[in-house]
């Protein structure tokens, strides 16, 4: 390309005369690597795409890559340019939304995946204002294992989860929601009530209560860790005891899993958020050192930005901005 001048522009006049799709084109080439594979990912010839960003570069007056055997690499203008391309890029998608919202057209369901039990006062302050502002959307909340809820995401059956998944999937976005720590529990009519327990494995033969497909992972890695709540054929961690424990009970949902544990059934593992007006009124009793409890990140789940519709992007809007106004999530 022969060498590029930039010369002083009217910015009215820049505005009015630049192609505004050339922006994204330069975005995609960016999020491709190239501009061969920018071409394949539009479905449009390669020199169309060259061409487009020499319009571009011309209307600029700057070389915005330089080629290299890899493809391209940004050159002082063309990172300097990025930033902004994507902030347009970001405001135009939100127009229709922004537009809906202000005409008060909002109508529609917004379908949100969740793991029972969750206590987080940003994600409802985020419902209670969506609500009262947007009342012709429905809101269907449905609770499920965390699994499940990646899975509806997935699929896409659901556009929001609340989910506790240590392995983030393709086509997913994560927003940290809250910390959420982990102690056993047990009822008053159980032995152990009043006592706390120094070494978790000491409690490997006790009577359990499991929470099935909506353990975190971390839990289920302590738990074998010290040889808790072990059925028959289960491993067992090199603190464990390796005899699997008697008895017990089995539920899903944490209400269930609660209710079981208050009356007797067996000992368990609970949220601390989900236990603590239980433990302050005297029917169920924590049984391990704070200092050894596990812990674990729950994350606000989306789907990518593209496939959401209007009541999910401002309904998104109203609990991002509660989340990213608070201290991060340690």
């Amino acid at each position: 390309m022969p060498d590029l001048q930039l010369v002083p522009q009217d910015e009215r006049q820049f505005a009015r005369n630049v192609d505004w799709n050339l922006f994204s084109l330069f975005v995609e080439i960016v999020q491709s690597g190239g501009i061969s594979a920018a071409a394949r990912r539009l479905n449009r010839q390669q020199p169309t795409v060259s061409a487009g960003l020499k319009r571009l570069e011309e209307h600029l007056g700057v070389e915005l890559f330089t080629r290299t055997s890899q493809g391209v690499e940004l050159t002082s203008a063309g990172r300097a340019l990025l930033p902004l391309c994507q902030s347009m890029m970001e405001a135009a998608r939100a127009v229709p939304h922004e537009v809906a919202k202000a005409a008060h057209l909002l109508e529609g369901v917004i379908n949100i995946r969740s793991i029972s039990s969750v206590v987080s006062s940003q994600f409802d302050e985020a419902l209670i204002a969506f609500h009262k502002a947007h009342p012709g959307v429905e809101i269907h909340l449905e609770v499920m294992p965390w699994r499940q809820v990646v899975k509806a995401l997935r699929l896409g059956e659901a556009e929001v989860g609340i989910a506790c998944d240590s392995a983030p999937g393709e086509g997913l976005c994560y927003e940290p929601l809250m910390c959420e720590v982990q102690q056993l529990y047990c009822g008053r009519s159980n032995s152990l009530f009043g006592q706390t327990v120094a070494l978790p494995s000491e409690l490997g033969e006790e009577a359990f209560v499991l929470t099935g497909q909506d353990e975190p992972e971390e839990l289920e890695r302590f738990r074998r860790r010290f040889g808790l709540g072990l059925r028959n054929g289960d491993r067992v961690g090199s603190c464990g005891a390796g005899v699997p424990s008697r008895g017990g009970g089995f539920a899903e949902n944490l209400a269930e899993v609660t209710r079981l544990i208050e009356l007797g059934v067996g000992i368990g593992f609970l949220p601390t958020c989900v236990a603590e007006p239980l433990v302050a009124a005297g029917r169920l009793w924590p049984l391990l050192p704070e200092d050894l409890l596990p812990s674990y990140h729950v994350y606000l789940v989306m789907r990518d930005e593209a496939s959401r519709d209007t009541p999910t992007q401002v309904f998104l809007g109203e609990i991002l901005d509660r989340l990213r106004q608070r201290p991060p999530v340690l």
